[in-house]
């Protein structure tokens, strides 16, 4: 497995991931009812309005990104995380016809923002959320990796087997690094079908690890708090956070 997997597809093939996930997430949503909007989503907390409004305001933030590449001004995607979490409380309020502009809405500002967007700019630096300092073009990952996941936690019928393999790598890869860089998940080491096994640990100073075998969406889906479908042999506990 590579942790930059989608990382080095050429930057039309990201796009055309991307812009996939998107249409997979636009289209759950269009299975709900507005009522079903109302339900709890599959986050703790959030109804499926709250991740609907999140999603939206995250291609919306995105677009700052895009913004600060162009003209150079630092534009941040949020004020402050407070901020961040008022818009989507906020944009949870909306009514369901406003809710599903919103999600057009900015899905069509962020994929303007890419079309015409130059090397230069996709070179350019920008800082996410979390801290990184990162070209724009990381933007494309930011968003793929959004849409696949919380189409699944839309809870309409989407399944982590439906996300890609260079999109599941890449976030198995994400969710690694992070545990790795944190000094989380030392005990476990993955095993996935086909694939040698990736112990959290490099150094495998573990004595007693914990293997977490399945296929690459049933492993995914574990290490993102998604819950142990389908995973060979039941896991203690929770894995750790990454996000």
């Amino acid at each position: 497995m590579s942790a930059t997997a989608f990382r080095d597809l050429p930057l039309d093939e990201q796009l055309t991931w991307c812009r996939r996930g998107t249409a997979h997430f636009t289209r759950a949503l269009g299975d709900l009812s507005d009522h079903d909007l109302l339900l709890p989503s599959a986050l703790d907390g959030w109804t499926r309005r709250h991740l609907v409004a999140h999603v939206a305001y995250n291609a919306a933030a995105l677009c700052r990104l895009m913004d600060w590449a162009r003209t150079g001004v630092e534009t941040s995607m949020y004020a402050s995380p407070s901020a961040r979490n008022e818009e989507i409380d906020s944009g949870a309020t909306l009514n369901p016809a406003a809710l599903r502009n919103l999600n057009d809405h900015t899905v069509a500002r962020l994929d303007e923002r890419w079309r015409n967007a130059t090397g230069a700019m996709w070179r350019a630096r920008v800082r996410t959320a979390q801290g990184r300092n990162v070209a724009a073009a990381e933007t494309v990952w930011m968003r793929t990796r959004e849409v696949w996941v919380h189409t699944v936690d839309l809870g309409a019928g989407a399944r982590f087997g439906d996300i890609p393999p260079a999109v599941l790598d890449g976030l198995l890869g994400d969710i690694v690094a992070k545990w790795r860089g944190t000094g989380d998940g030392g005990r476990y080491v993955l095993r996935i079908a086909g694939r040698d096994q990736l112990p959290v640990d490099p150094a495998g100073s573990h004595r007693d690890p914990v293997v977490v075998e399945g296929d690459l969406a049933a492993v995914t889906r574990w290490a993102a708090g998604r819950g142990a479908v389908g995973l060979a042999a039941p896991v203690p506990g929770a894995p750790p956070r990454w996000l």
